[in-house]
């Protein structure tokens, strides 16, 4: 899926005449972390809530503090992905959508992605859910396929995450059955550490307390 395909273009964008007051009631009235800035369909960069809240003077226009705009954005044709990389590196909750002759076309909101991510990665349908760890070195899809037809299942969806600290993969795979104890074992019995799982058995609250503890990063998956 691409960004065109979820642009959201019912929030508000500001102009260089507007001023920091209105620049902050918006960013109040939608509960956005920033705001594109325009000039036609020029898009010159995003304001943040940050720097808006240092500015005393809510006159001021946006033309006078244009060294405060930050130059980020995705184009149109690219993959989502894109767009929750750049929420993850900036801390934002929009992400402005470009044409290829930089023309501003909307914004992407963290909501929508959220959502898309959920839909693309199967959670809303039923099955079971592991989280699984090996290192690079030994990761093989085939491998992986063999265990999960082995115990009777069908791979739904399969994501992967590259921890760039120590080289190590993290694989989330969704199933089309809940009862996954079996599977569980299986992973465990050729070296993966299971790291999460959900399903219908009875040893989640061992798992779950271990992804729990998980840096924060291992929810960055980049689609495989």
């Amino acid at each position: 899926m691409l960004a065109i395909d979820i642009l959201n273009h019912n929030l508000p964008q500001l102009g260089l005449k507007d001023s920091v007051g209105k620049a902050k009631q918006l960013i109040n009235d939608f509960k956005l972390t920033h705001l594109p800035v325009v000039n036609g369909q020029k898009f010159l960069g995003l304001i943040s809530e940050d720097e808006l809240l240092d500015l005393e003077e809510d006159k001021i226009k946006m033309e006078a503090i244009k060294e405060l705009l930050i130059d980020a954005y995705v184009f149109e044709d690219v993959h989502y992905r894109d767009a929750v990389n750049m929420i993850i590196s900036l801390d934002c909750n929009i992400v402005p959508v470009l044409s290829r002759k930089n023309e501003f076309l909307g914004l992407i909101t963290r909501s929508t992605l959220l959502k898309t991510m959920a839909e693309q990665f199967g959670f809303a349908e039923p099955g079971g859910l592991l989280v699984v760890e090996t290192q690079r070195i030994h990761f093989s899809l085939s491998e992986i396929s063999r265990i999960v037809e082995s115990n009777d299942c069908t791979i739904l969806h399969l994501n992967s995450f590259t921890d760039p600290e120590n080289g190590s993969m993290r694989l989330t795979i969704k199933v089309n059955r809940t009862d996954i104890a079996t599977l569980i074992s299986t992973f465990e019995r050729f070296e993966y550490q299971v790291i999460f799982h959900f399903g219908d058995n009875n040893q989640n609250d061992k798992s779950n307390d271990n992804y729990r503890n998980l840096d924060r990063k291992s929810t960055r998956l980049n689609s495989s």
